[in-house]
């Protein structure tokens, strides 16, 4: 006579096949970009104590979901030797770190969005992700713009708890829920792509596509950025550079791309030879003369530890030292060095700015490979999305901390699983792509 399982038994295969299913994985990941995306907003509303409740919560979800889901990934090309090589740094550089403690949180705090990341990449194929994010970020675009409205159009007040100057019956920029304009700018950059995206695949109605692009573009040129407004363009051609790369036959494609690499490496000679001029041309001179006093005490403080770096911090601490030598610059405390290379360089040396420059152009030059060389559109996404963080790092470090690296980690897992010399090793099935 069969013996039924016992009731524990029961419960457990009920909750792997909860946390194991599709739909389940949806919501997860939805939830996730929602959380990192709108974390500032968080932070102002439910404090610190609050969004590491949820990111902790989310977290214990996301192992369960993966556990759930053992048998179905390829684990050998989990993920990229580059990424592994940047945290494990960023790791050891608790150990000589001018403020452990802080080092210490801030570690586990860029691993919590580095899991995340992962487990979004590694559970849902690449159309999915974009359908997640467009869902997310006309979310938060439509609240943004909707207290905008409400804070300079109808009650013409501010929204101190979240930063919102209530700008909008004004020429000055809006910030919407994310703080700064440049935040705002940079988001509704990655939605436009997300959007555009959308649309030439199809994955939502038409009409809806068109609405979120409209919404999207009036973000964009409302939030007065110049850092965006300079990504934007960038964008708009790498579109054209990948339209025309995607129609070249294959055996001639090759060829193309060195002569678009030795292209784009003539405008970057131009435009820093013209640099004056671009500066003037998007009136962003006051934002670069803050960043130039920023930078160069920096770069002053960085050479006392030119190699190793003072320790990693992500976002800076205006209580600890070396952070407090930053002091008031013209009534703005930094909070960063408005420059991810540059604060990667500061908190973790020389090793840790050569390691980050070969993490981003590895996972760079596999997506946009792959954008080139696929059929699906859906693949230039990655591509385009790795480009605008990468262009808007020169000016911002949001690349570095929580909605910016998240993106960032779940781009280069998904490219580096399609193009990885490792995956040759792999013999189960590999997830969606």
């Amino acid at each position: 006579m069969i013996q039924p399982p016992p009731r524990y038994r029961v419960a457990i295969d009920i909750g792997a096949a909860i946390l194991g299913s599709p739909r389940f994985s949806s919501v997860l990941a939805t939830a996730t970009v929602a959380v990192a995306l709108c974390s500032f907003a968080l932070r102002q509303i439910i404090g610190e104590a609050g969004l590491l409740a949820i990111l902790l919560s989310l977290v214990v979800l996301v192992a369960g979901s993966l556990a759930a889901q053992w048998a179905n990934i390829g684990w050998r090309a989990l993920v990229p030797i580059s990424l592994m090589a940047f945290t494990l740094w960023t790791w050891l550089s608790v150990v000589w770190s001018q403020y452990t403690l802080e080092s210490f949180a801030a570690v586990n705090y860029l691993l919590v969005f580095t899991v995340l990341g992962i487990y979004i990449a590694l559970v849902r194929d690449t159309i999915q992700i974009v359908r997640a994010f467009g869902d997310v970020m006309r979310f938060v675009l439509v609240i943004s713009i909707g207290l905008e409205i409400l804070t300079g159009l109808v009650f013409d007040t501010s929204l101190k708890a979240l930063s919102i100057a209530g700008n909008l019956g004004t020429t000055d920029p809006i910030q919407g829920i994310f703080g700064a304009r440049n935040q705002l700018g940079i988001i509704a950059v990655i939605a436009l792509i997300t959007f555009a995206t959308e649309l030439r695949t199809r994955s939502v109605e038409r009409g809806l596509s068109i609405g979120s692009i409209v919404l999207g573009s009036l973000v964009l040129v409302l939030s007065q950025s110049p850092l965006a407004f300079g990504t934007a363009l960038v964008i708009l051609a790498a579109s054209a550079a990948l339209y025309a790369l995607r129609r070249v036959p294959s055996g001639r494609r090759r060829y193309w791309q060195f002569v678009l690499i030795g292209f784009v490496a003539t405008v970057a000679v131009i435009s820093w030879l013209s640099r004056v001029a671009i500066v003037a041309w998007f009136d962003a001179s006051g934002d670069l003369t803050y960043r130039l006093r920023v930078w160069r005490q920096l770069w002053d403080l960085g050479e006392v530890h030119r190699l190793e770096g003072w320790g990693w911090i992500g976002p800076w601490n205006d209580e600890v030292a070396p952070f407090t030598a930053f002091g008031n610059f013209g009534g703005r405390v930094p909070d960063s060095a408005h420059n991810a290379y540059l604060d990667v360089w500061f908190q973790l040396g020389l090793v840790g700015f050569l390691i980050f420059v070969g993490l981003l152009g590895l996972a760079f030059m596999r997506s946009w490979l792959l954008a080139s060389r696929r059929r699906s559109i859906v693949f230039a996404w990655p591509a385009l999305v790795l480009l605008a963080l990468i262009v808007s790092a020169f000016a911002e470090s949001s690349l570095l901390i929580e909605f910016g690296w998240l993106t960032f980690v779940v781009c280069c897992v998904k490219a580096a699983r399609e193009l990885s010399w490792r995956n040759a090793l792999d013999t189960k099935p590999q997830a969606l792509s």
